[in-house]
């Protein structure tokens, strides 16, 4: 069993936010799988499932994803190494995808609660959306919108890293991270 957490906070003022990169690439593949909704209260999220291949998205908001995450894992007995998570990255420019496994949170609340609930080695798809010019303004500007030349270029970018998402199951990290990874949006053909 394959588990992909999109990382990202709920309700509609967040919907389009650089935090909610997550929430938007998981969309992008329940709807490719055509995965059935199979949510409950207890896994604190929107839980979907195409065969042996679930999809969530906590509602947990963002620093208590782990507490979504964890009840999953335990209730259908996924293997840490087949948990792939997907999130905003503020150290990469906009649009710049990397793959890999384990690391630090980097100051992001989400990865920080999912260390805490299941530890460090889960797959992470860091997908960049850039960063404010001060470090105080990092809340801020994750938990704004993207901008209109960003929002030109969101859905080339999702078609993409659900791409990357739909062979890292089958196919060797190196081997994702050779044909995905991006420096930039400018790395991507639109």
């Amino acid at each position: 069993m394959i588990l992909f957490v999109g990382l990202g906070n709920p309700g509609s003022q967040y919907e389009d936010t650089r935090h909610n990169i997550g929430f938007k690439i998981i969309d992008k593949l329940v709807n490719d799988f055509s995965a059935r909704d199979i949510s409950k209260n207890s896994f604190h999220g929107k839980l979907y499932r195409a065969a042996n291949t679930l999809f969530l998205k906590p509602t947990t908001f963002m620093n208590l994803s782990g507490t979504s995450v964890q009840p999953v894992k335990h209730f259908f007995k996924v293997e840490l190494e087949d948990i792939i998570v997907i999130h905003d990255d503020i150290d990469l420019p906009f649009g710049a995808v990397r793959f890999k496994r384990g690391g630090g949170h980097g100051g992001h609340n989400g990865l920080r609660s999912l260390d805490t609930y299941i530890t460090k080695e889960y797959l992470r798809v860091r997908v960049g959306v850039g960063k404010p010019e001060h470090k105080s303004q990092v809340s801020d500007y994750v938990l704004h919108d993207f901008s209109q030349d960003e929002v030109s270029m969101l859905d080339a970018l999702i078609a993409h890293v659900a791409e990357a998402c739909k062979v890292l199951s089958g196919e060797e990290l190196n081997e994702v991270k050779s044909k995905y990874s991006l420096k930039s949006i400018e790395g991507l053909t639109l």
